[in-house]
């Protein structure tokens, strides 16, 4: 592993503050964002991976990288902030949240959207991207924060 920080995932649009139990922003539950800055870095890793992972999955679900490095030379010529530790489909995220509507080929970018999904615009296969990675750490959240251990002992 290596030593450098990990970076908080806050976008700065907090839902948490609202009531919300996972950001609709960073997609962090409420325990996290609140707790974030007196986590240590193995906490911090942990967050950060769960997150990158369900994120990878979800896209990795619309479309396929086919050129990694173009992806990566375009995200720095595009100066798009990226973590360079996560997989090529978080990358790829950054690349249509910072300029989907701007895309007019995704093959120039180094990835391909899947046959399902390519009538949708790059907009809006964002946005689903978005609501499922929610979604998803909504359904992680219930099922493992929120939801009492069923195997603890029960008092009687």
């Amino acid at each position: 592993m290596l030593d450098h920080p990990v970076k908080t995932p806050c976008i700065g649009v907090c839902s948490t503050g609202i009531g919300d139990r996972v950001c609709r922003g960073c997609k962090r539950f409420s325990h996290e964002v609140i707790d974030w800055n007196s986590y240590t870095l193995e906490q911090k890793r942990v967050v950060d991976s769960r997150l990158s992972g369900f994120l990878s999955q979800c896209v990795s679900n619309k479309l396929r990288v086919t050129d990694k490095a173009l992806l990566q030379w375009q995200l720095r010529v595009q100066q798009i902030s990226y973590v360079p530790d996560h997989d090529e489909y978080c990358g790829a995220y950054s690349l249509l949240k910072a300029g989907a509507g701007q895309i007019e080929s995704s093959k120039d970018y180094g990835f391909e959207v899947d046959r399902y999904f390519r009538s949708i615009p790059l907009t809006e296969l964002r946005e689903i991207i978005d609501g499922e990675f929610l979604l998803l750490s909504q359904a992680h959240y219930d099922r493992y924060m929120q939801t009492p251990d069923m195997f603890m002992d029960q008092e009687k």
